[in-house]
């Protein structure tokens, strides 16, 4: 994909329906039940709304991406796993064996695993092959890719959303499997934002004291050696992005070009939606935080966004583990709007609100 042509998806992406959302806030206070009383369900349900321009939805079908790649920063010691981890996990994932596995499976969802830069080939027919590179390059060293690797992956994304689309999936989730991840994760988004390593690095999956030291040394060392253009997205991700975080940002920008719900995940999916909305705003109009990740950097990515998350459960798995649970609630949201019943419907008197609404212990503004 040339950059116009990205251009062009990321232009044509429109902002969420209003005259929807408004249609769908006017039918959420007349259901018989104190207003606004079901919060962050009614807010997901008009959101939705928004997305698809349909009062009343349901998210039948739900696919998770799972994008695999290797980070050649792990050269640096960045991680407690061996770089070997990342194939490995990815033949789990294709086996039904790992955390988003057996959460997919219990919540009916779909996982599917593309290879956009796995150091390592998986022979397993069912997954998706889009290498591009055998792991990023050192970022410690230099940029971990070129630029037209980096719109290459992001176009990778954009395609699994269409595809997902094309399938009569009605939302996908994000995830991603690649040893390293949230050191390029934690570079990007202080890229981005102009936070310090110290303000957004985690432990990842877990380092000593040392390690962890170390592991932020690193992510200030990358930036200082690559100076990634904080106004220009792709060239972040191209100098200290990773191949996952680059697709899964062209999954954002699909999921809203095709006018589809995504779900964001932990903390590298969150960097990625970030990503996709520099890149194109209106894609969070799209975006559903599942959990808020354990992961430090979280937070100032989610405020980045503007968004809140659904859930707190101290996660921080990836692999697109919290996607599932996000479903829920949006599948929670979807039945809240179409099948409560109304004042009318209930042939109950709603009168008994306007003194709610007019007193202060109650707000009902929106």
């Amino acid at each position: 994909m040339k950059y116009e042509e990205l251009k062009n998806i990321t232009d044509s992406v429109r902002h969420g329906d209003k005259a929807a959302m408004t249609l769908a806030w006017k039918r959420l206070d007349s259901l018989a039940k104190p207003p606004r009383s079901l919060g962050v369900l009614e807010e997901t349900a008009a959101k939705l709304a928004g997305v698809t321009g349909e009062v009343k939805n349901r998210i039948e079908r739900r696919r998770i991406i799972v994008m695999a790649a290797d980070n050649g920063v792990t050269d640096e010691g960045v991680s407690s796993a061996p770089r070997s981890v990342t194939l490995t996990q990815t033949k789990n994932i294709l086996h039904g064996i790992t955390g988003v596995c057996a959460l997919a499976k219990a919540f009916n969802a779909e996982v599917e695993v593309v290879d956009v830069g796995i150091d390592g080939d998986v022979s397993d027919p069912s997954i998706i092959n889009r290498k591009l590179m055998r792991g990023t390059d050192n970022i410690r060293k230099t940029a971990a890719m070129s630029r037209q690797t980096a719109i290459d992956a992001i176009a990778v994304g954009i395609e699994r959303a269409k595809q997902a689309k094309a399938d009569g999936m009605d939302a996908i989730g994000t995830g991603e499997m690649g040893i390293g991840n949230t050191t390029t994760s934690s570079a990007v988004l202080a890229a981005l934002t102009g936070l310090s390593a110290e303000d957004i690095t985690g432990r990842g999956a877990g380092m000593t004291d040392s390690a962890y030291e170390n592991k932020k040394r690193i992510i200030r060392e990358a930036l200082a050696v690559n100076k990634p253009d904080a106004g220009d997205v792709i060239d972040v991700l191209a100098k200290v992005g990773g191949l996952d975080i680059a697709a899964m940002t062209g999954l954002f920008i699909g999921a809203a070009a095709e006018r589809m719900p995504v779900v964001v995940d932990g903390f590298i999916s969150i960097v990625a939606a970030l990503s996709a909305a520099r890149l194109c705003p209106a894609a969070v109009d799209y975006m559903f935080l599942s959990h808020a990740s354990y992961e430090i950097g979280y937070n100032a990515a989610a405020e980045a966004l503007g968004l809140k998350p659904f859930m707190l459960l101290e996660m921080r798995l990836g692999e697109g583990s919290g996607c599932p649970m996000g479903f829920m609630i949006m599948d929670a949201a979807c039945a809240v709007i179409s099948d409560i019943a109304t004042f009318a419907e209930a042939s109950i008197s709603d009168e008994y609100l306007d003194a709610i609404s007019e007193g202060d212990c109650f707000s009902v503004d929106k």
